[in-house]
């Protein structure tokens, strides 16, 4: 995005310094919003909860390569790849029939962008980009994926490589240098992954605080988002 959209026009010199520039700048929002929600959080609901930790180093031992490798592929790997699969497998079959199910001559998927598409407008971005986010659900790595498949209406996901030809599909489709500050802003700030947010229940056992997990970057993302947007337009610089 920074390279596509934000860095392309400046001197060839400059470009990687000035994408380093923006990546960290937004790496630095991110770390910023972290201890900002921390302190809310310790000021709010959080107050006068006593916090704890406690961090006991077990027995030292000759390590065992064999039992280091099988306990990591089945406590870590095959874990990690299950929870996701309890996610992604049904989460494949919805994309694929809202990809591929037509009716008034164009998929579902376009219908449910289209309808998206006003509110999307309000943070900067699109329906398209909105619904891959909701459908990215699963594993946030699918949503440019989603948004090829929808521009292109190819029915699978697919991605290309070269920045060229996305950076032309995404301006045919009314991308700006806005369009995709507010895309990056919405991926720093949007909800966590389903493989996260399971984890969060099974670490809290609480409906409670998972949802406190999705809803809180979520409003924070569309409030950045929302603000940025807008300040921008009344600004008149794109």
């Amino acid at each position: 995005m920074i390279s596509m959209f934000l860095v392309g026009s400046v001197a060839a010199a400059l470009q990687s310094l000035l994408a380093a520039l923006f990546l960290t700048l937004v790496i630095l929002l991110g770390i910023f919003m972290t201890f900002w929600v921390s302190k809310a959080l310790n000021r709010t609901i959080l107050k006068g909860v006593p916090s704890s930790f406690a961090l006991e180093l077990p027995p030292y031992r000759k390590p065992q390569i064999g039992q280091v490798i099988v306990r990591s592929v089945l406590d870590r790997t095959l874990f990690v790849l299950g929870r996701s699969a309890m996610v992604a497998a049904p989460a494949g079959l919805v994309i694929w029939l809202l990809a591929n199910v037509s009716t008034g001559g164009i998929s579902l998927l376009a219908h449910c962008a289209n309808f998206l598409n006003p509110f999307a407008q309000l943070f900067g971005l699109d329906g398209v980009i909105l619904l891959a986010f909701l459908l990215g659900f699963p594993a946030n790595e699918i949503v440019i994926p989603i948004i090829i498949m929808a521009y292109t209406a190819t029915g699978s996901l697919v991605e290309l490589n070269d920045l060229t030809q996305l950076h032309a599909l995404f301006v045919q489709n009314g991308w700006t240098w806005l369009t995709a500050a507010c895309t990056m802003l919405f991926s720093l700030l949007h909800w966590p992954c389903s493989t996260t947010c399971i984890t969060i229940y099974k670490e809290t056992k609480s409906l409670k605080w998972t949802a406190l997990a999705i809803l809180l970057p979520t409003l924070i993302g569309f409030a950045v988002c929302f603000v940025f947007a807008n300040a921008v337009r009344l600004l008149g610089l794109v």
